[in-house]
Protein backbone atom coordinates (compact mmCIF):
# COMPACT_ATOMS: atom_id res chain seq x y z
CA UNK A 1 0.00 0.00 0.00
CA UNK A 2 0.99 3.42 -0.56
CA UNK A 3 0.81 7.04 1.13
CA UNK A 4 0.48 10.17 -0.80
CA UNK A 5 0.97 12.73 1.42
CA UNK A 6 1.39 16.36 -1.27
CA UNK A 7 4.26 15.33 -3.15
CA UNK A 8 5.40 12.67 -1.50
CA UNK A 9 5.05 9.06 -1.75
CA UNK A 10 5.76 6.43 0.99
CA UNK A 11 5.32 2.50 1.12
CA UNK A 12 3.75 1.36 3.78
CA UNK A 13 4.43 -2.33 4.72
CA UNK A 14 0.42 -3.31 5.37
CA UNK A 15 -1.33 -6.38 3.36
CA UNK A 16 -4.77 -4.36 2.16
CA UNK A 17 -7.58 -6.91 1.85
CA UNK A 18 -10.48 -5.85 -0.14
CA UNK A 19 -13.90 -6.58 1.45
CA UNK A 20 -16.53 -5.74 -1.34
CA UNK A 21 -18.68 -8.72 -1.11
CA UNK A 22 -22.17 -8.09 0.95
CA UNK A 23 -20.71 -10.91 3.49
CA UNK A 24 -17.83 -9.92 3.91
CA UNK A 25 -18.81 -6.12 4.36
CA UNK A 26 -21.09 -7.43 6.45
CA UNK A 27 -18.91 -9.29 8.78
CA UNK A 28 -16.06 -7.62 8.68
CA UNK A 29 -13.82 -8.43 11.51
CA UNK A 30 -16.78 -9.12 13.94
CA UNK A 31 -16.36 -11.92 16.39
CA UNK A 32 -12.01 -12.21 15.28
CA UNK A 33 -10.55 -12.55 18.77
CA UNK A 34 -7.18 -11.94 17.69
CA UNK A 35 -5.81 -8.39 16.93
CA UNK A 36 -5.06 -7.69 13.17
CA UNK A 37 -1.55 -6.94 12.45
CA UNK A 38 0.12 -5.62 9.86
CA UNK A 39 -3.08 -6.18 7.36
CA UNK A 40 -5.36 -3.51 6.57
CA UNK A 41 -9.52 -4.65 5.70
CA UNK A 42 -10.78 -1.87 2.63
CA UNK A 43 -14.78 -2.04 2.93
CA UNK A 44 -16.45 -0.82 0.11
CA UNK A 45 -19.35 0.71 -0.51
CA UNK A 46 -18.78 2.03 2.76
CA UNK A 47 -19.36 5.57 5.02
CA UNK A 48 -19.89 4.17 8.22
CA UNK A 49 -18.78 1.21 10.91
CA UNK A 50 -20.32 -0.53 13.43
CA UNK A 51 -17.78 -2.56 16.29
CA UNK A 52 -20.49 -4.90 17.83
CA UNK A 53 -19.02 -8.10 18.17
CA UNK A 54 -15.41 -7.25 18.39
CA UNK A 55 -13.44 -7.68 20.62
CA UNK A 56 -10.33 -5.16 20.40
CA UNK A 57 -9.45 -1.14 18.97
CA UNK A 58 -8.80 -0.53 15.71
CA UNK A 59 -8.09 2.80 13.61
CA UNK A 60 -10.38 3.63 10.95
CA UNK A 61 -9.82 5.79 7.63
CA UNK A 62 -12.81 6.86 5.95
CA UNK A 63 -11.89 7.68 1.81
CA UNK A 64 -13.36 9.38 -0.77
CA UNK A 65 -14.03 7.84 -4.32
CA UNK A 66 -10.32 9.37 -5.24
CA UNK A 67 -8.92 7.63 -2.48
CA UNK A 68 -8.24 10.84 -0.54
CA UNK A 69 -8.92 10.72 3.38
CA UNK A 70 -11.92 12.93 3.99
CA UNK A 71 -11.64 11.53 7.84
CA UNK A 72 -9.79 9.43 10.24
CA UNK A 73 -10.96 7.97 13.69
CA UNK A 74 -8.10 6.52 16.08
CA UNK A 75 -8.48 3.59 18.97
CA UNK A 76 -12.33 2.78 17.87
CA UNK A 77 -13.18 0.58 20.76
CA UNK A 78 -15.63 -2.29 20.87
CA UNK A 79 -19.46 -2.04 20.35
CA UNK A 80 -19.04 1.20 19.39
CA UNK A 81 -20.79 3.54 16.27
CA UNK A 82 -19.30 5.75 13.88
CA UNK A 83 -22.25 7.34 12.10
CA UNK A 84 -21.52 8.38 8.53
CA UNK A 85 -19.50 9.96 7.14
CA UNK A 86 -20.33 12.81 4.38
CA UNK A 87 -18.87 11.95 0.73
CA UNK A 88 -17.16 8.61 2.20
CA UNK A 89 -17.24 5.78 -0.20
CA UNK A 90 -14.97 3.14 1.65
CA UNK A 91 -13.05 2.38 4.65
CA UNK A 92 -9.68 0.78 5.69
CA UNK A 93 -9.98 -0.72 9.09
CA UNK A 94 -6.23 -0.67 10.52
CA UNK A 95 -4.65 -2.17 13.65
CA UNK A 96 -5.26 0.15 16.47
CA UNK A 97 -1.81 2.78 16.34
CA UNK A 98 -1.52 2.63 12.44
CA UNK A 99 -2.97 6.48 11.88
CA UNK A 100 -0.24 8.31 13.98
CA UNK A 101 2.62 5.61 13.33
CA UNK A 102 2.35 6.40 9.43
CA UNK A 103 1.52 10.27 10.14
CA UNK A 104 -2.15 9.93 8.12
CA UNK A 105 -3.69 13.06 7.58
CA UNK A 106 -6.85 14.34 6.08
CA UNK A 107 -6.05 15.16 2.48
CA UNK A 108 -3.70 11.69 1.82
CA UNK A 109 -3.92 9.44 -1.10
CA UNK A 110 -3.97 5.51 -0.44
CA UNK A 111 -3.05 3.63 -3.04
CA UNK A 112 -4.07 0.18 -2.74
Amino acid sequence: MKLQTGEKSKEIPIQVKEYHTFFKRFKGLMFRVEPIENEGIWIKPCNSIHMFFMFFSIDVVFLNEEMRIIALKENVKPWTLIFPIKHATSVIEFPQGTISSYSFAVGDTIQV
